[in-house]
């Protein structure tokens, strides 16, 4: 970091929430008659974005877990409110996702987006704005504030831009979440006075909010609130109900988004807030959480595998892909939590490619059901090639992305907890029964439908779209190094913290003492 001006430094996070705000603000002063200088417009700023994230990403010291390149000024000094940003070895590699898949998100839509094309892209940047929030935020507050401006740009791409049933599934993301988001609300009001009542000090600060010794009782309660929040984005079994209708009626764009990153600030708010701040809830319902990951696995494998519709089937995906990342970060050691963050990133270039797949051949046939299709890699070998290679990292195949996550999250779960990791092992036979079956339906076999005879082959701009995806498949395949070293400080450090602040919790409490009595004092 001694390499960037300290000016630049303290500031560059700031800049980096800030920039695609700006960028939106442009798009009002730019003629709604030339959508083209608007995308090309928007692609710029993502560009920008991506290329100001790049110091961010170089110069992060991976030997330490301190915050890096923090910006701290009080906003509201009253209430102990700042404006509190910086990033450590768990959020990097999340906001370094955010920044790289917004240009490939915004090249997929020349062709898709046709109409209120400004608007749509207003929309797109300020979701970038809150998305990037959400993984700097270290003011309670700001995290918030942060987390339910993603509903807004999210609501309306769905509503507007989205499919036949837009508008009763964007109602039904909006109220799931938003529902789960109140609960959370609820839970830092609560804590921000118990912080007061502690300490005499009114703060919003998480830093010093894990230093805070929270009673037993409470963390069961403020957990649940702060879980059910997370648990609603994730989305965790039996709480993911809204997510296949967001993804199959949600645009292309918007679907890639919402997979990559939405969902994983549902899984990055387990490990920044609710694990570390009530350790002890966190580890006794440990086996619920599990057990509810494993379920989601299997049961989304399941559900996917009986799909017509292909852009469902990869929805259902998400929420057996989401299952590991949930059993990874809940085996509470590094292989595991580890496994979990790179995962994230993984599903994050994986199923975004997959949806990106998927739009590319709805646009040339207006339908994404299976049956429709079958021989295309006849047709369009390219497009074959590149669908085959993302199959394969989605189902984990050596070499690829998905293998090094899933492999890391079952040898750091198996420590933990030997008989869900066995379970959730089925879940890998799965992806691949359901992942594989559908390429072979859709590229392999006869050509039945003359429709798909003289369908064209990958364009130059969905190339250069794809590209950075396949890169990024096989170089976290191949040497993952890169991203695990970066994370391996903060990872060890939140280890600790947890343990430590769980044994603090527990060290004057009697021996045997049963969850019930735990909680709710109910006598053994």
């Amino acid at each position: 970091m001694t390499w960037i001006p300290a000016y630049l430094s303290s500031n560059l996070l700031t800049a980096l929430i800030f920039f695609p705000l700006a960028g939106a603000l442009l798009l009002f002063f730019l003629p709604r008659e030339n959508p083209r200088l608007i995308r090309n417009a928007t692609l710029l700023v993502t560009l920008v974005e991506f290329l100001l994230s790049l110091p961010v990403a170089i110069g992060f010291n991976g030997a330490t877990a301190a915050m890096q390149f923090v910006q701290r000024v009080p906003w509201i000094p009253g209430y102990g409110i700042e404006y509190h940003v910086g990033v450590d070895g768990i959020s990097l590699w999340l906001v370094m996702l955010t920044t790289f898949l917004m240009p490939i998100a915004i090249l997929s839509t020349y062709e898709a987006v046709e109409k209120h094309v400004k608007e749509f892209m207003i929309f797109m940047l300020v979701l970038e704005v809150g998305m990037v929030g959400v993984f700097l935020a270290i003011d309670l507050f700001l995290f918030y504030i942060f987390w339910e401006l993603v509903l807004i740009p999210m609501y309306f791409l769905i509503g507007v831009w989205g499919s036949e049933r837009r508008i009763y599934s964007a109602i039904k993301f909006f109220l799931y979440t938003f529902a789960g988001s109140v609960l959370m609300l609820v839970a830092i009001i609560a804590l921000y006075f118990h912080h007061y009542a502690a300490t005499g000090v009114y703060t919003t600060n998480l830093l010093r909010m894990y230093e805070l010794s929270i009673p037993v009782k409470l963390q069961f309660w403020m957990f649940a609130a702060f879980a059910l929040a997370f648990a609603f984005k994730v989305p965790m079994f039996p709480f993911h109900t809204w997510l296949p209708d967001a993804h199959v009626d949600a645009p292309t764009a918007g679907s890639v988004i919402l997979a990559a990153v939405l969902l994983k600030m549902g899984t990055y708010g387990f490990l920044r807030f609710a694990m570390p701040l009530f350790p002890v809830a966190a580890v006794d319902l440990m086996p619920l959480v599990a057990t509810l990951a494993v379920i989601g696995i299997i049961y989304g494998a399941l559900v996917a595998m009986v799909q017509k519709d292909m852009k469902k089937l990869v929805a259902y995906s998400s929420v057996s892909h989401l299952g590991f990342v949930m059993l990874g970060l809940f085996a509470f050691n590094v292989q595991g939590i580890e496994g979990g963050i790179l995962q994230m990133i993984n599903h994050g270039v994986s199923t975004g490619a997959l949806f990106l797949i998927v739009g590319i051949i709805y646009e040339r046939r207006h339908t994404r059901l299976i049956e429709e299709f079958g021989g295309l890699s006849k047709v369009v070998p390219l497009y074959a090639l590149v669908f085959m290679i993302v199959t394969l990292s989605s189902v984990g195949l050596p070499g690829t992305n998905g293998f090094v996550g899933e492999f890391l999250i079952l040898l750091g779960a198996f420590k933990t907890a030997k008989w869900y990791t066995v379970f959730a092992a089925t879940g890998v036979i799965l992806s691949a029964v359901y992942m594989l079956w559908m390429f072979q339906r859709v590229m392999f076999g006869k050509i039945t439908n003359e429709k798909n005879r003289h369908l064209p082959d990958l364009k130059p701009r969905e190339i250069a779209y794809m590209l950075p995806l396949l890169v990024m498949i096989f170089w976290i395949g191949v040497y993952p190094q890169t991203f695990l070293r970066k994370m391996d400080a903060s990872v060890s450090a939140a280890v600790t913290r947890i343990e430590t602040k769980r044994q603090a919790a527990l060290g004057e409490r009697p021996q045997g003492e049963t969850l019930l009595a735990r909680y709710f004092d109910v006598k053994k």
